[in-house]
């Protein structure tokens, strides 16, 4: 039903400010930057998925969803998007399964040059979700990916992929029946870690991750999931690493991560929605000596 993370899109209150703060963090410029319905957008297509970065603008319905977010929540993650090959079926199956959804309908962009983008999305309810804001996407409508962003200071120094986005659940039995039995994301670890005071739920959903996060502390409860951020994939993270911090980003110490064979360090603040990790998965051995 489910064949990837289509984009994740991330409510903001000034579109310039953040799309320069997310073109300089990744390191690559946005692909597309207008929009439509009271809100401006901009995109930044990784191989795997896509950041919408969106501010509201002016009059529209779209916009004022946004307003309402950030009023309740500020700014940061505002959904998930999944892409799925048959959205129809897939609306109709959710809907059998006890999930909410809207019909699918069209969705259009126009580029601030006049082109316009169009596809098509279904919101699924919040309350079934356990309280995320999911959308379910349809892939293009002609068939073509959009564009890859292009690097503004080499391949080398900018993210390549989206490595994992983050869930904090107060109700992990909750995020298995919605996420893995309704939506069918592939569970592939469910561990618990005294230590950390966690359970961590991983499903994998294309080539990115989403990781549900619970706290061993305190009881479960039917409070809402919420956004624990998003962590970045890199080739080379020393270089990445290097270019941030010249740029005058709050960044920790290159290290060892807890995944055997990573290399992680965390942006703290600078944009919308960080902290962020940026990680490099199979780090060479070489490397993880030089991290410690």
């Amino acid at each position: 039903m489910i064949s990837g993370l289509d984009h994740v899109a991330l409510a903001v209150r000034d579109l310039d400010q953040a799309q320069v703060a997310y073109a300089r963090l990744l390191g690559r410029a946005p692909n597309w930057v207008g929009g439509d319905g009271g809100a401006r957008h901009a995109w930044f297509q990784l191989p795997n998925m896509a950041l919408d970065v969106i501010a509201p603008s002016g009059e529209g319905a779209f916009g004022d969803v946004i307003r309402a977010h950030l009023d309740a929540q500020g700014e940061g993650v505002w959904a998930l998007a999944f892409t799925t090959p048959d959205i129809e079926a897939a609306v109709t199956l959710l809907r059998r399964r006890g999930v909410g959804a809207t019909d699918p309908g069209p969705v259009r962009s126009t580029h601030e040059d006049g082109r316009k983008r169009y596809w098509t999305t279904s919101t699924l309810d919040a309350a079934t979700t356990g309280g995320m804001n999911i959308l379910l996407t349809a892939p293009p409508r002609d068939g073509q990916p959009w564009p890859i962003s292009t690097p503004t200071a080499g391949e080398a120094a900018a993210v390549t992929e989206l490595d994992h986005v983050v869930v904090r659940t107060p109700n992990p039995e909750r995020a298995l029946a919605v996420y893995g039995a309704k939506l069918g994301l592939d569970l592939r670890l469910d561990r618990s870690n005294p230590d950390w005071g966690a359970r961590q739920l991983f499903f994998r959903c294309g080539s990115a991750v989403v990781e549900f996060g619970a706290s061993l502390k305190t009881p479960v409860s039917d409070a809402p999931d919420s956004s624990g951020g998003l962590a970045w994939r890199v080739d080379d993270p020393a270089a990445v690493h290097a270019r941030l911090a010249a740029d005058g980003w709050d960044v920790s110490d290159l290290r060892k991560g807890r995944k055997p064979g990573t290399q992680v360090f965390t942006v703290r603040a600078g944009a919308p929605g960080l902290p962020a990790l940026m990680i490099q998965q199979g780090a060479p051995v070489a490397s993880q000596e030089t991290a410690r």
